[in-house]
């Protein structure tokens, strides 16, 4: 297994850095979708084949469909082989029949223009609703049927997972915050995790663009200049995690580490959570049309963090608050 890829399951590898579709949802700027597909082959030729997106991301499954159209058309459809699709299934809580399940998944399907989906990420709201796992049992039967390769999970805690382990459910993997500044995954969701063969898919690990060097040496920004969802967000969990001042010492920790390596904060910031032994692979936003950082994105695959490194960083983050204690297992502040 090389730098860039790992292999989620026996059928099934993907980039590490995975090109999150988030920012197609709203909030992070127009997207106008001519220039939006018109990106996503150029991230494809560079090698980033691997998209994570859901149901509830906007026209982000249209994208990946018409994305695979012209894809097919330009290099045929052996190309398409090339291409890793996953995305969320995100319901209202509530009774969960099989006509139900597969009717979102039949959708996302047509949608994403694909026979099968490679994973199905499925997230609940409400955890005193049991009727998750009665979801998780028709995903299952229709996994079996062969429009879904793996079920992986969405911002769900260890407890649940623990259930679902119990109850036979087969999981690939698990979507979770997991940053230099958010590490709440070491308490107890990363070892269960990889006892249990569960891969981590990680968001939040540059905490929207904070981890940069546009943000290395700034004033505190007001809620005003917080221009995206994902800055709102993430402002709020550097506050959590112990200020703008405290962020500004990871921030210059973190430089000093990208400048001996000749890389950016942004990649020292991605390395330091892909070597968790958990983790599979860093979804990283991609703002189709807007903004784009392909060649900066692939430095990380070259990159080698040294003891010296990881000491730096973790002098800093040893001062700050434990977001376990006060937010709770991965997944809580959405609940």
């Amino acid at each position: 297994m090389s730098q860039k890829t790992y292999q989620l399951a026996s059928d099934l590898q993907i980039c590490r850095i995975l090109n999150g579709m988030w920012q197609v949802a709203g909030g992070h700027g127009q997207i106008d979708r001519e220039s939006a597909v018109s990106e996503m082959m150029l991230y494809h030729d560079s090698g980033f084949t691997t998209w994570d997106m859901a149901d509830i991301y906007g026209p982000a499954e249209e994208y990946l469909g018409e994305f695979r159209k012209r894809l097919a058309k330009k290099k045929g459809e052996s190309e398409l082989d090339k291409i890793q699709a996953l995305t969320k299934f995100v319901p209202s809580s509530g009774p969960m029949t099989r006509s139900i399940v597969e009717h979102y998944i039949d959708k996302s399907i047509r949608r994403m223009n694909v026979k099968t989906i490679d994973v199905v990420q499925f997230h609940w709201w409400d955890y005193s609703d049991t009727s998750y796992l009665d979801a998780l049992h028709h995903l299952s039967k229709i996994r079996d049927d062969g429009k879904i390769r793996h079920i992986g999970l969405t911002n769900f805690d260890t407890e649940r997972i623990k259930t679902m382990v119990e109850n036979g459910f087969n999981l690939v993997s698990n979507q979770v915050q997991y940053s230099i500044l958010d590490q709440r995954p070491d308490t107890l969701m990363a070892s269960f995790c990889k006892k249990h063969g569960i891969k981590l898919l990680t968001y939040g690990t540059l905490l929207g663009g904070f981890m940069s060097e546009g943000y290395l040496g700034k004033s505190e920004p007001t809620r005003s200049d917080l221009y995206t969802f994902s800055l709102q967000k993430y402002k709020n969990m550097i506050d959590a995690w112990g200020g703008w001042t405290l962020f500004q010492d990871l921030l210059a920790a973190l430089d000093s580490v990208a400048k001996k390596h000749h890389v950016g904060i942004a990649n020292v910031a991605t390395k330091y959570i892909l070597d968790r032994p958990a983790v599979a692979g860093v979804i990283i936003g991609a703002r189709l049309g807007i903004a784009e950082h392909r060649s900066e994105n692939a430095r990380v695959f070259s990159l080698n963090l040294d003891k010296e490194d990881n000491e730096k960083i973790k002098f800093v983050t040893s001062k700050s608050k434990d977001l376990f204690s006060s937010i709770g297992d991965c997944g809580s502040e959405y609940r």
